[in-house]
């Protein structure tokens, strides 16, 4: 996947500060490098794919937001 075009704030207008953007570039390309590598692992020991890809995604529902006290979105 790739990554983003922009990044935006709540209120739609993109981030544009250069270190933000590394960072978050850099951060996705971690995630993303990670997420793989945890999926590509499950198949090759023999985890149903639909079981794996349905954890990761609630695993991403579940991230609590530092914005919301903590809760989950």
């Amino acid at each position: 996947m790739e990554k983003p075009r922009f990044w935006p704030q709540d209120d739609g207008n993109p981030i544009t500060c250069h270190e933000k953007l590394r960072v978050l570039e850099e951060n996705w390309q971690e995630v993303q490098d990670i997420m793989r590598d945890a999926f590509e692992d499950a198949m090759l020991m023999g985890v149903s794919e639909q079981f794996m890809r349905a954890r990761l995604k609630d695993m991403v529902d579940s991230l609590a937001s530092p914005k919301n006290g903590g809760q989950a979105a």
